[in-house]
């Protein structure tokens, strides 16, 4: 018999909230750097039986600081939370543009056999030219070379997790056998970017391999996801655009080998809830005046490759002159699925930066529109779950998991208590053989 299909649901943790406003009605504007704010968001996820928290990461200061960043290294704040939650599994970004794979193998390695197996890697490539300048770059290399990189990065990763088979550490205290040395490989890898020998320096973590994340939707990015990915951090605004990305990227899978339901496609979803459709849309209302739309325009405007000056507010976008732009150094899924939506609904450009132009699709409304999104999205295979993005943390996500997830689970979509110890186990994932005891 098949198991019944299972909603998944992670808290996306960028800055203090995704409304660009909305920290400066917070108690405690400065909370980027208070552990104490991260462990209330952790708590609140846990017993809302969220499948993860989600921590973005990006390695350059963004905006010249005119609002509140990813701040802390996102590995080492997940290792601080592991110590605050038992169950929650436990997602960092890292870049394989700007990192060495022994490192991030040993690093994700550790935390998941600190946890207990509920960590995973969001495997990201980095396009930002500020970026490449923290890394004594003078240009950042193009897409094709980034792509290539993490198809490889990933590579090596798999291997130095692979290294030490399940049971290979023996640690028999009688025979004086710490490992069994025949279940203990070195990796020999010889690619175009890396060179390791491995084995790993630690034992094979309990989850098999942390679970492996990728967010991108360009060619390449979908490219690495099928071939590579446990689950998709994906930018789909429309339903039919999230069912045309959950076919691609399934069929992709499928193609390759893999089994489909063995991928997850879980967009970004942005909700703004209020008892009332009124009190959700006064809420918005009250962030939205604290926004410098100025600044939100332009930073809008870089995105999508165009002048502020290209950007009238009450005109459509300028399709044309966008289609024109080169995307080397910008986001192919955040263009893609802002013009889907701006098409979609015929949009001003004053309209889609009301809408959220960090390209998730927004809902404003009660409990009930939430679920009822969450619910057809599933349903329709526009998406398996969702990566939910709190307007303001910590109460954004309180308003989820009070009065969202008992709805879903009512309906039979979400779990009301975890069944597992590790994020796999959430994910409704095999674990993993070690490649080399295959062979």
């Amino acid at each position: 018999m098949t198991a019944k299909r299972q909603l998944h649901l992670n808290t996306n943790v960028t800055a203090l909230g995704r409304h660009p406003a909305g920290w400066r009605l917070l108690n405690q504007p400065n909370a980027i750097v208070d552990l104490r704010f991260y462990q209330q968001i952790a708590n609140v996820a846990e017993r809302g039986k969220l499948d993860a928290l989600f921590l973005s990461d990006a390695v350059a200061l963004k905006g010249h600081a005119r609002g509140p960043s990813q701040a802390l290294e996102p590995t080492v704040l997940l290792t601080a939370l592991a110590a605050h939650t038992t169950h929650l599994g436990l997602i960092a970004t890292a870049s394989s543009t700007y990192n060495d794979p022994f490192n991030l193998a040993r690093r994700f390695s550790s935390v998941d056999h600190l946890t207990g197996g509920r960590v995973a890697l969001n495997v990201v490539t980095t396009y930002d030219a500020a970026a490449a300048a923290n890394f004594s770059l003078s240009r950042v290399p193009d897409k094709a070379e980034r792509y290539a990189r993490a198809r490889e990065f990933v590579d090596v990763l798999a291997k130095l997790w692979d290294s030490w088979e399940d049971g290979a550490l023996l640690a028999d205290q009688d025979t004086g056998r710490y490992a069994d040395p025949d279940r203990v490989h070195a990796i020999h890898h010889r690619g175009t970017y890396f060179q390791v020998d491995g084995p790993l320096n630690l034992p094979r973590s309990p989850q098999g391999r942390p679970v492996l994340i990728q967010a991108g939707s360009s060619e390449g990015g979908r490219e690495l996801a099928a071939a590579t990915a446990d689950a998709v951090f994906t930018a789909q605004t429309t339903v039919e655009g999230g069912q045309r990305f959950y076919a691609d990227i399934k069929g992709r899978a499928r193609a390759l080998g893999r089994n489909p339901e063995h991928i997850h496609i879980l967009p970004g979803l942005f909700p703004v809830i209020g008892g009332t459709e009124a009190q959700a849309r006064a809420r918005k209302a009250e962030m939205d005046e604290l926004i410098d739309w100025e600044a939100a325009l332009a930073g809008f405007a870089q995105v999508l490759g165009v002048d502020a000056d290209d950007l009238p507010l009450d005109r459509p976008l300028p399709y044309e002159k966008i289609a024109k732009v080169a995307r080397g150094d910008q986001s192919q899924g955040f263009v893609d699925a802002t013009l889907q939506l701006a098409r979609a609904d015929n949009l001003t450009v004053r309209e889609l930066l009301d809408r959220n132009p960090g390209a998730h699709r927004i809902v404003i409304g009660t409990p009930e529109q939430v679920a009822d999104t969450i619910e057809t999205w599933f349903l329709q295979r526009a998406a398996d779950g969702f990566n939910l993005n709190a307007d303001v943390f910590p109460s954004g996500l309180e308003a989820v998991v009070d009065h969202v997830i008992p709805i879903l689970q009512r309906r039979g979509l979400f779990r009301r208590d975890y069944e597992g110890t590790t994020l796999r186990d959430h994910f409704a994932l095999p674990r993993p053989a070690s490649q080399y005891a295959e062979a």
